[in-house]
């Protein structure tokens, strides 16, 4: 696992790069703000259901949640499921609302 910086991020997503996001947050945090992506919460990433990011497993998926400790867990458990090229945001949704 990597991590990324909110700066880079915002920067690849301003070049149009394509990017495979997943938010690990809970249903209420996703709903006061979020930056898109696919939404399983940690609790289902820990229960192993990743069903609907199987098929990205060989392909880079950067992990984000609200301070980015619980996007470096899904992200540690992702690489065990045998993810390849799984990042977290460094400082989550915070350090995003905050630069």
């Amino acid at each position: 696992m990597t991590n990324i910086s909110v700066t880079k991020l915002k920067e690849r997503i301003a070049a149009n790069e394509p990017i495979h996001l997943l938010d690990v947050r809970e249903p209420d945090e996703r709903l006061e703000f979020n930056i898109g992506g696919i939404f399983i919460p940690l609790g289902q990433v820990m229960a192993m259901q990743t069903d609907e990011i199987e098929n990205l497993k060989n392909q880079e998926i950067i992990c984000y949640c609200r301070s980015g400790k619980r996007s470096m867990q899904a992200a540690m458990m992702l690489e065990t499921c045998g993810f390849t090229n799984v990042v977290n945001l460094d400082g989550g949704m915070l350090n995003w609302q905050n630069s």
